[in-house]
């Protein structure tokens, strides 16, 4: 099995999540020892961001350090557990609202697809970038 990372890499559908994780730094985290859950978007759902938007985190750091950790919790989170739970802490700090009633949700993303799994951890794939209020209030 392959760790986070060389998993995503080889789905295709993550470039640009992928990128914007490298610009940040937060790489390394994904191909730690882990466990970590990752809501995925999807190059699609980065494309859905208004335009600009993309270009504008990748010139600050920070900001897009907040919002690819804001992708990632700690832990093996797989669908089931998700059903369960109402709320998921991310690396970046923030709570995530998690919503089972309808499928499942995460704020106000659709998980596509669930419980990729990999050697250190668990990927969920999402349809809507996930921004966290400190990138948005900015």
């Amino acid at each position: 099995m392959a760790n986070i990372v060389e998993t995503a890499v080889k789905a295709g559908t993550f470039n640009t999540l992928l990128k914007t994780a490298k610009a940040a730094k937060v790489e390394e985290i994904l191909e730690g020892s882990g466990p970590f859950t990752v809501f995925a978007p999807t190059d699609e759902a980065f494309a859905k961001l208004p335009e600009g938007t993309l270009d504008s985190l990748l010139q600050n750091e920070l900001k897009l350090k907040r919002l690819v950790s804001y992708h990632i919790t700690f832990g093996d989170v797989r669908a089931e557990d998700l059903a369960q739970i109402e709320e998921a802490e991310t690396v970046e700090g923030s709570i995530l609202a998690i919503d089972s009633s309808d499928g499942i949700t995460v704020n106000n993303a659709k998980v596509l697809q669930s419980d990729i799994l990999t050697d250190n951890g668990v990927i969920h794939v999402i349809d809507t970038v996930l921004i966290p209020a400190l990138v948005e209030a900015e």
